[in-house]
């Protein structure tokens, strides 16, 4: 696994919140107000994976399996620990994951659009798909009902694992 990036502990899921509510506060600069409050640890310990990065956490990714690929559900860092790599070595991570158990891609929605989105996961490697499976389709349309298009264009993306 990337440096810095284990496996979450059960202590480190009640951190995610915090880390998630501040990565958040962010789309505020862009007048991006009303998303959905972050998930508690509870929902968090449901997921098939959580990667996390820096003790006390600074950030975190949140993987699930979806249409036999691995789906990067949630990545999200603390400001204050921006710009120093922890994403990308999470990034890593999870690719790392999705190829130890034999997915072909890692896959993930994003706004295309704002700039630590979409052209971030670019720049590493994702490319915007249009063969959403039954499963991602299903997400991406759930997405949809909870209002998320409305702050900018939404796009799923995916990488070799």
């Amino acid at each position: 696994m990337a440096e810095g990036v284990r496996d979450a502990e059960p202590t480190d899921l009640v951190l995610l919140p915090e880390v998630e509510a501040a990565a958040d506060a962010l789309f505020a600069s862009l007048g991006v107000t009303g998303l959905p409050p972050a998930a508690t640890a509870a929902e968090r310990a449901g997921a098939w994976r959580v990667l996390v990065a820096g003790r006390p956490v600074v950030g975190f990714a949140v993987l699930e399996r979806v249409d036999r690929d691995v789906h990067l559900e949630q990545l999200s860092v603390r400001p204050s620990a921006g710009r120093r790599g922890v994403g990308t070595a999470l990034l890593e991570a999870v690719v790392g994951v999705a190829r130890a158990c034999g997915a072909r891609r890692v896959t993930l929605t994003t706004y295309a659009d704002v700039p630590w989105n979409g052209p971030w996961y670019a720049a590493r490697g994702f490319t915007e798909v249009r063969d959403a499976g039954p499963e991602l389709g299903a997400l991406v349309a759930a997405e949809a009902a909870a209002g998320l298009p409305e702050h900018g264009r939404r796009v799923v993306m995916a990488r070799a694992a």
